[in-house]
């Protein structure tokens, strides 16, 4: 493992105070200080900063390397591709046709059981899914809707009727279908919809109602005129009792003709923000009948005579099983968002290599963009944070097919995978969109243009951080899980007991685990916390700082809500609400440092250990992982400072450290965004293509032999005053 020497406080002056004050020579020489591997028998050997692209490109693949290469050549046919400036009716035939080229290809097909013709590859299906992206987000989410969603509930929600009579015209888009859940009165809220299905004993069929406006179906993808199918979610109703939300097989259009079957209505949400290749519209239905075999009877069923049955006794546990089977969604959001984000940054740095503007430096040659230290601190800490996305996401698509193979399929590990994707979504989908905005502010003029992308790409994913669950609502189910961890271990701890300790680091891989982990290693004095400059790169110091405010952030949430028991539900609710934005904070505290242990696990842990990786290009990550720990504690300064854990110089340091590490990752950025191996036929963007240093090199050369030939005309301002 490569590590760094730390230097101490001798490499500061004092203040008038008599604390150490930060110079920023000091974090010079801390990071001029040779980098060694510990394992090395010479310490004479001074490694070089350099990325091996190749090695990284490979690393950064992943588990499913080879399916991401396969998804990649299948993204850079033309023919899969958006093209900018389509009406509405063109993009969505465009993108229907691209779905029926996907069912040629076979890629869409993983994740289905082998004996209907699928590979159970659920890990492997999402990695390739998500590639799906860099051709156009409509493709993507549209074959999402209809593999993802639409069949992927038949599959598991569904039973071997189910899998044998719906899912072959399903995977073939024979029967093209929605997943009709969201309502125009209800989205986050699942258990609270409208839509009812009602069972008829004597007809032994459920009618289906959409009872009041509200209850109509809602922004549903392939409603608004490819459907011919969905997925319904109504409360079932039987012999006067409602059990709750669950899932049918409804027919909704006749395949011949495209019209609504009867009873059957809809709407189309016609044109939206973006991803306007995908047809999304309404549904309503009115006193439509099915068979009673359509209820996908995985969790709950209907006998015959209307008796309702479950191998799942609570309604709220059999609730959000049901809905848990459903997390590949989240899944995959989370690795699209890492992608685009990655095409952002590479289409960015790219251009600020190649762009010049103002002779800052030098009487006649311009300054790169890229050598500017303010364009570095835009872009550099949106590099590291993708890589920390990008690794974060690998752990999760793991713990997403172990969990769906049944390697690891007990209740605590679907628990976990929820927690976890809950966690990581809100945060890669923020991300994705500030990087695309930074990008594009980063680019000038040129960013907006279409033909490069990023205004398109920025308008598509921009609803990324609503559907698959809001953002907000689903950091709020990750804080309900730190709490209820929080009260089954420190239920009778006070809140002074519990300040003298941080969350231990887990053994192995830190994610397996996504709610609050065990607390350990006492701390006798946070205020000693990162005491020395150097001490501030040292991983086991950021994961200190991390640990702590996660926890120090639970603890005092769960002191405000302790007498929430003993309330009425009305003034529970009300302190509940309260207290709800330090919530989602705690939440979002917690998903940033699942993110920062990933990264530190595929550099330090036994991942990165047995990688391959070489010292030059361990050096550059380390750098890039210090940049995101370092950037996640600049970003909430003002917590350090208020609770006692940074002093006001430590802070300073922070700033100083990230802006050095930008500038020293400057010279390896390009090989950063190179290793996320896009090329020119995923990027289509005009201006990362060379062309910009085409035109730098020309002009330069026009000058230089204008100089050279003294044809140039003089400067007015060389000429002087004149007397």
């Amino acid at each position: 493992m490569t590590t760094t020497v730390d230097t101490t406080s001798s490499d500061s002056t004092r203040d008038a105070r008599g604390e150490d004050a930060v110079e920023p020579d000091a974090i010079e020489n801390e990071l001029d200080r040779p980098i060694r591997p510990e394992r090395r028998a010479s310490t004479n050997d001074v490694v070089v900063a350099r990325t091996d692209v190749e090695w990284l490109g490979r690393y950064l693949l992943g588990t499913w390397a080879e399916v991401r290469m396969g998804a990649r050549e299948l993204t850079a046919r033309p023919e899969l591709q958006r093209i900018e400036g389509l009406g509405l009716d063109e993009h969505r035939e465009r993108v229907f046709g691209q779905l029926k080229l996907l069912v040629e290809n076979g890629q869409v097909h993983r994740a289905f059981p082998k004996s209907v013709g699928g590979e159970d590859d659920h890990g492997g299906n999402i990695a390739g899914f998500e590639e799906l992206v860099t051709a156009d987000p409509s493709l993507q989410i549209k074959s999402g809707v209809q593999w993802g969603l639409f069949g992927a509930a038949v599959l598991h929600l569904g039973t071997s009727y189910h899998h044998e009579t719906f899912l072959p015209g399903i995977m073939s888009l024979e029967v093209p279908g929605a997943f009709a859940m969201t309502e125009t009165g209800h989205g986050s809220d699942v258990a609270a919809i409208g839509t009812t299905a009602t069972y008829d004993e004597a007809t032994q069929e459920f009618v289906i109602d959409t009872p009041f406006r509200g209850a109509w179906k809602d922004y549903l993808g392939n409603a608004a005129k490819d459907g011919v199918a969905a997925v319904l979610f109504a409360q079932l109703v039987t012999k006067n009792v409602n059990h709750g939300v669950h899932a049918f097989f409804v027919p909704i259009r006749d395949a011949a003709t495209g019209e609504f079957l009867p009873g059957v209505g809809g709407e189309d949400d016609g044109l939206k923000g973006g991803l306007n290749g995908i047809d999304n519209g309404r549904l309503h239905f009115d006193g439509v009948r099915i068979p009673r075999v359509n209820l996908l009877n995985r969790y709950g069923d209907i006998a015959e005579d209307g008796t309702y049955s479950s191998p799942i006794a609570s309604p709220g546990r059999r609730f959000f099983t049901m809905l848990g089977t459903l997390v590949q969604g989240r899944v995959s959001l989370d690795g699209a968002s890492t992608a685009a984000a990655k095409i952002a940054l590479k289409i960015a740095i790219t251009y600020g290599n190649e762009r010049r503007q103002f002779t800052a430096g030098s009487d006649t040659d311009e300054e790169v963009l890229l050598d500017y230290q303010l364009h570095q601190k835009r872009l550099m800490p949106k590099l590291a944070t993708t890589y920390a996305a990008s690794f974060a996401h690998e752990q999760l698509l793991t713990k997403f097919d172990q969990v769906f193979s049944g390697a690891a399929d007990t209740d605590d590990d679907r628990q976990d995978l929820e927690t976890l994707a809950a966690a990581l979504k809100p945060l890669s989908t923020w991300h994705a969109l500030e990087t695309l905005q930074e990008a594009r502010e980063a680019c000038g003029g040129a960013g907006f243009l279409a033909e490069n992308r990023l205004v398109g790409l920025r308008a598509d994913l921009d609803v990324y951080a609503t559907f698959e669950g809001d953002n907000h609502v689903l950091l709020q189910l990750v804080a309900k899980r730190l709490l209820s961890d929080y009260g089954k271990r420190f239920a009778k701890a006070d809140f002074g007991v519990l300040a003298r300790y941080v969350v231990e680091q887990a053994a192995g891989r830190t994610v397996n685990s996504s709610g609050l982990r065990s607390l350990g290693q006492t701390i006798v004095d946070f205020g000693s916390t990162a005491r020395s400059v150097g001490q501030l790169r040292d991983a086991s110091a950021q994961r200190q700082l991390l640990t702590d405010r996660v926890h120090t952030m639970v603890a005092e949430v769960a002191g405000k809500l302790r007498p929430a028991p003993k309330m009425s539900k009305k003034d529970a609710a009300a302190l509940f609400n309260q207290h709800q934005s330090e919530i989602i904070e705690a939440a979002r505290a917690h998903a940033e440092l699942l993110q920062w242990e990933a990264f530190t696990e595929a550099l330090e842990g036994e991942q990165g250990l047995a990688s391959g990786m070489d010292d030059s290009t361990r050096v550059v990550l380390t750098w890039l992982r210090d940049l995101f720990g370092l950037g996640l504690i600049e970003k909430h300064l003002d917590w350090y400072l208020m609770h006692g854990r940074l002093s006001p110089k430590r802070a300073q340091a922070v700033g100083l450290y990230t802006e050095r590490l930008s500038a020293r990752l400057r010279p390896h950025a390009q090989d950063l965004v190179d290793a996320f191996g896009y090329g020119p036929e995923h990027l289509r963007a005009a201006i990362a293509t060379g062309a910009e240093k085409e035109r730098q090199t020309e002009a330069r050369e026009y000058y230089r032999a204008a100089r050279a030939a003294g044809t140039l005309p003089a400067e007015e301002k060389s000429l002087g005053k004149k007397p």
